[in-house]
């Protein structure tokens, strides 16, 4: 009794430290306390300890490759060039500037992850929004959208979100497979939100635009022949994450080397910061997912875990579209209170300990990602993505305040969830 109350103590005060991160405090170092603590007490020991390592290795060190892979690709002006084309593609009509700037949004989270796409896309869009005068209430949609849209599209690939990357490396899933099942409930993610973000802020979106305000895409590059190296290590590294699976090599394995040594190539042009892309890569990920990780298993040790695989269990026995939406919604619901990092870890180990199998078990999974991933948009605490993406919009003297973060994310990712789910339901369908 006295360990249960302890490891429920221990993991409420880390997550509390991880949010709240008084004096910019690392996120690495409160769940390293935690993880010291629950191993210190007895909760977990060391073979628990190795066993996390074997399960969060992969995706930390895949996804550090890919935000190293992105801000490479923002130092050579890839993404602002990018989003300048589309804003001349609008030629000047904002409703069709506001859809192909989320369009874009999701393929940078497909490709480059979630944090890639709110952290790197948002200033962008931000610069873009000022230079075309707009004002903070014509910004506002686009800030929000984007911010959205980065996480309700992270789901086509393993690697479109550090949830996605723990959650395959957990139960065995290769990148083809996982994209296999996962495009169609993207799709309908992509286009439930361009349909109810815009529904949302359809009187707040400026009609027309001046196309003369825009600077050359041209100009954003800085070097051509990196520009043109981009693509190909664009394309070898797309082909070496569908090989992983039939190689049973892992993603990290593939993305880290690639990254590297695109950064070095790119490090003898003297307009590329490598120093700033290496400090600027989330180094403290991985003592984070290790760490809380940790601090988790001690709640599984304790049996906390049982307690959901019993609600999995019940919807479960209600078929696969109750479980679907069941799954889906838990874990949405999870993610917005704890955050979707633990709440992903927690919500693996019970659907583990829950037992299903076949067409049931793929269901709980899948739907487990979707609510991880889009769950976080509901409270500015869900993720660690949106609490630093508030930080950055901070700086650019924009603030949104959490009562109106909580009222849009509300409003917008419930039906969003509802639909991809749906989707997810139609994908197994096609592919089981």
């Amino acid at each position: 009794m006295i360990k249960t109350i302890l490891a429920i103590f221990i993991f409420v005060v880390t997550l509390i430290f991880v949010i709240w991160q008084p004096k910019k405090l690392s996120i690495g170092w409160p769940t390293s306390i935690g993880a010291i603590a629950v191993l210190a007490l007895g909760v977990v020991n060391l073979n628990d300890v190795n066993t996390v390592i074997g399960i969060v290795w992969n995706a930390t060190l895949a996804f550090i490759a890919i935000i190293i892979i992105s801000l490479t690709l923002d130092e050579i002006g890839f993404f602002k060039w990018a989003a300048l084309h589309l804003a001349r593609l609008a030629n000047g009509n904002g409703t069709w500037l506001f859809t192909l700037i989320l369009t874009f949004g999701a393929l940078v989270a497909a490709f480059f992850a979630n944090d890639g796409a709110a952290l790197i896309l948002t200033p962008i869009v931000i610069e873009i929004m000022r230079a075309l005068q707009f004002d903070k209430k014509d910004t506002f949609p686009f800030i929000i959208a984007c911010g959205f849209i980065a996480d309700a599209t992270s789901l086509p690939f393993v690697i479109s979100n550090l949830i996605n990357i723990i959650s395959a490396n957990f139960f065995n899933i290769s990148f083809g497979s996982y994209a296999m099942v996962m495009i169609i409930p993207d799709l309908f993610a992509l286009m439930s939100s361009l349909g109810i973000l815009y529904w949302y802020f359809r009187k707040s979106i400026p009609k027309h635009y001046k196309t003369d305000l825009i600077n050359n895409p041209a100009d954003a590059i800085v070097s051509k022949k990196l520009f043109k190296l981009s693509w190909l290590v664009l394309l070898i590294l797309l082909i070496g994450y569908f090989l992983s699976g039939p190689l049973n090599i892992p993603v990290s394995i593939i993305a880290l080397p690639i990254a590297l040594i695109f950064l070095f190539i790119c490090h003898k042009n003297p307009k590329i910061n490598a120093k700033k892309v290496i400090k600027g890569a989330p180094w403290n990920i991985v003592i984070f997912s290790i760490g809380m990780y940790v601090v988790v298993y001690g709640l599984q040790n304790i049996g906390l875990i049982n307690i959901l695989s019993t609600i999995i269990k019940y919807l479960a026995s209600l078929g696969t579209i109750t479980a679907n939406l069941g799954m889906g919604f838990l874990a949405a619901l999870l993610s917005s209170v704890m955050n979707n990092l633990p709440a992903t870890m927690i919500d693996a180990l019970s659907i583990k300990a829950a037992g299903q199998t076949g067409i049931m078990h793929q269901t709980l999974v899948y739907a487990n990602i979707i609510g991880s991933d889009l769950g976080p948009k509901l409270t500015p605490i869900g993720s660690l993505a949106t609490l630093v993406w508030l930080q950055v919009l901070g700086k650019q003297g924009i603030k949104i305040g959490w009562k109106k973060y909580c009222q849009i994310g509300v409003v917008i990712t419930f039906p969003v969830l509802l639909i991809t789910l749906l989707g997810l339901a139609l994908s197994l369908f096609i592919f089981k």
